[in-house]
């Protein structure tokens, strides 16, 4: 099985600043696409999914608060990591709430903004493994194996107690459940036990 590149989108409108960024990160093995502001940044993410955007905030024209805002709408899973030199705590407080991965200020130390992007990449990893496998149970409830289902759901659930695990397996469930993976609730099978 071919292993999966990890897929970045920069967004910043300072041209020669994004640029070596970019050239940075390729001299790490991390390619990069650039958008130039939150226009192409939305038209990027609709042509091809990132998994990661590396996003501006004070750009002309959308705004990379409105950006965040809208891909995570659309496209939850993407993870947005936050790279503005004149953020406030007022807008780093949104932007966690909108569902930033991280938040970080200009200048950046390149080996920091590596190690986030790896962290983001790791979570990731973790959501979709969380996807399959509620596709997985679905595709056992689905098949009458109805007890199967519920021993992988559980196993799930049960793989981390925190609160942050648990809100990964509802947006897993929520993701499978908008791809018509998952069975809604009311079905015929929801009422045996």
């Amino acid at each position: 099985m071919k292993k999966k590149k990890l897929k970045i989108l920069l967004v910043d409108d300072e041209k020669e600043f994004v640029e070596s960024l970019s050239e940075r990160l390729e001299l790490r093995n991390l390619d990069a696409e650039i958008a130039y502001d939150g226009e192409q940044a939305l038209q990027a993410v609709k042509d091809g999914k990132p998994d990661i955007m590396v996003l501006d905030l004070r750009m002309p024209g959308i705004d990379g608060i409105e950006v965040l805002r809208r891909v995570k709408k659309t496209q939850p899973d993407v993870q947005v990591v936050i790279l503005t030199g004149h953020g406030t705590d007022k807008d780093e407080e949104m932007a966690k709430k909108l569902g930033a991965f991280a938040y970080l200020k200009k200048p950046v130390d390149i080996d920091h903004l590596v190690g986030t992007l790896h962290k983001a990449w790791n979570k990731l990893k973790k959501f979709r493994d969380r996807v399959d496998n509620v596709i997985m149970a679905a595709a056992f409830a689905e098949a009458g194996e109805r007890e199967i289902a519920r021993k992988t759901m559980a196993e799930l659930m049960n793989e981390d107690n925190e609160k942050r695990g648990m809100d990964d397996t509802r947006s897993a469930l929520t993701e499978a459940k908008t791809r018509g993976f998952y069975p809604s609730s009311g079905s015929k099978d929801d009422s045996q036990d």
